[in-house]
């Protein structure tokens, strides 16, 4: 990553992972640009939400970003009961991030055939941005909405962030067009969802230059801009100009 020019954001799912995250962070970080985020993923919500851990956890000068947190409805078994408790905490997030100044890390991901999950999220931004104004402020990973919903995001001053499946599918390639270069994020969900050159192997973070790359082709614009324009708006987004 040093030798590639990679920095990255390692994400926390619960207090253990986002306990390691700030480590790893903290430990790594003396060479290559790294931070962390802190929170419990939606598939976690059954879990205790220890406010008071959390909220310590988000002070750490490493953590520049609440969460992962958000809504999962990808699993067809999940009672109505489920969402509930997955949109109580996620509001519990909200709290700490407007009290603590930091952008959400949001995860939704719908239920499949259908953009559900990702209304209920805007609907529930919508509420709170009116009550919050411009102290709520976020991130959407692994977007795989369509234009309405990237508009409706993009109305909330949310960003939405890309992983290398726009390497292997076109299906998000009008949305990547929609969204103005100001409010995407290039990222990789390492482990998972490794870039078509490298398929069914571990993804790692250089990967994000593949989706640079990407977004790139599909923009019909040249890769530095992109570069540039993604680096431009995580410093933006995680308050990271002076780093």
């Amino acid at each position: 990553m040093k030798d590639a020019g990679v920095g990255g954001l390692i994400v926390g799912v619960d207090a253990a992972s986002s306990e390691a995250a700030i480590q790893n962070a903290t430990e790594f970080g003396t060479f290559v640009p790294l931070f962390a985020s802190a929170g419990l993923h939606p598939n976690h919500a059954d879990e205790l939400f220890d406010e008071e851990k959390f909220r310590a956890l988000l002070k750490h000068p490493k953590v520049v970003a609440v969460g992962e947190c958000g809504l999962d409805y990808y699993r067809p078994e999940d009672a109505e009961s489920v969402k509930g408790l997955q949109k109580t905490v996620f509001e519990k997030h909200i709290v700490l991030a407007v009290e603590l100044e930091k952008p959400l890390m949001i995860h939704a991901r719908p239920a499949k055939g259908s953009l559900n999950a990702y209304h209920d999220l805007i609907d529930i931004l919508r509420s709170r941005k009116k009550e919050y104004g411009d102290k709520l402020s976020g991130n959407v990973h692994f977007f795989v909405g369509g234009v309405e919903e990237a508009r409706a995001l993009l109305e909330l001053d949310f960003t939405i962030s890309y992983t290398a499946v726009l390497t292997f599918t076109s299906d998000y390639d009008e949305a990547v067009r929609f969204m103005p270069l100001s409010h995407i994020l290039s990222e990789t969900d390492s482990p998972y969802v490794a870039p078509v050159v490298s398929r069914g192997e571990r993804n790692i973070p250089l990967a994000v230059r593949d989706v640079v790359r990407a977004l790139a082709r599909i923009r019909g614009t040249d890769e530095e801009t992109i570069r540039e324009a993604v680096l431009e708006n995580a410093k933006r987004l995680f308050k990271l100009s002076a780093s």
